[in-house]
């Protein structure tokens, strides 16, 4: 599972660290809520490796109307390439969503209060770079004669031996050599892109608690990721 993450960096960055043609302006986040509009990194049909603002939120291209998105901020990467609203994508429209780092909410551990409030965790790459986060999008429009909207998930799996403790989901995160294949839009293999939908390796990542403040969509700022007072972080 996904619902928050940042993007503490600019575009100059994406355009040198995923080998851009195009990239539009977007500012600076700490705490990124679905249906925001997001930095995604894709494939054009002319073989272009460009990124564009889409909505946080997923509507196929056979919804009615967009409130379907609310519902699909993430895929899971089990079954993928079956689901109706994910298997067109899955095979034509991948991408990736670059990521400082994200958020994630533990749950009390046992013998706690039942009323205690789950914990929210920061998690960033352990060498301080950015995350690749696979994706899918698609774009939707309600009638003929309305404008396209660019929407995306994040695709998720089951949780790493770093993230298992504070949740049993985690974002699908793909090393370089993978973004080539994740992002070909000549690649509609399943047989050859379900393998790239695992955990990333524990040592990638590093993992900290911060301060409940992040909890609300309406929190924003740079404070949001600091470490709780004497926390060490996890995995480094």
């Amino acid at each position: 599972m996904c619902g928050r993450y940042v993007v503490a960096y600019d575009p100059q960055t994406l355009v040198s660290g995923f080998s851009l043609t195009r990239v539009v302006p977007f500012p600076k986040r700490w705490n990124i809520a679905p249906q925001s509009p997001v930095p995604v990194v894709y494939e054009t049909r002319e073989g272009e490796r460009v990124a564009e603002l889409m909505r946080w939120g997923l509507v196929p291209h056979w919804a009615k109307d967009a409130s379907i998105g609310h519902k699909l901020n993430n895929a899971r990467a089990e079954g993928l390439f079956d689901k109706p609203s994910f298997r067109q994508p899955a095979r034509r429209r991948r991408c990736l969503l670059p990521a400082s780092g994200f958020y994630e909410w533990q749950p009390p551990a046992a013998g706690q209060p039942a009323k205690t409030p789950k914990q929210p965790w920061y998690i960033s790459a352990a060498d301080a770079g950015l995350l690749a986060m696979a994706g899918l999008f698609e774009a939707w429009r309600p009638s003929d004669e309305a404008e396209w909207v660019l929407t995306c998930c994040i695709v998720t799996t089951e949780a790493n031996a770093l993230m298992a403790p504070i949740h049993d989901r985690m974002p699908v995160m793909l090393a370089p050599e993978d973004w080539g294949p994740w992002l070909s839009r000549a690649e509609q293999s399943p047989e050859a892109l379900a393998p790239l939908l695992k955990p990333c390796p524990p040592e990638w990542l590093r993992a900290w608690p911060v301060s409940r403040a992040v909890s609300p969509g309406t929190a924003e700022g740079e404070a949001l990721i600091a470490p709780l007072p004497d926390a060490a972080p996890s995995g480094v």
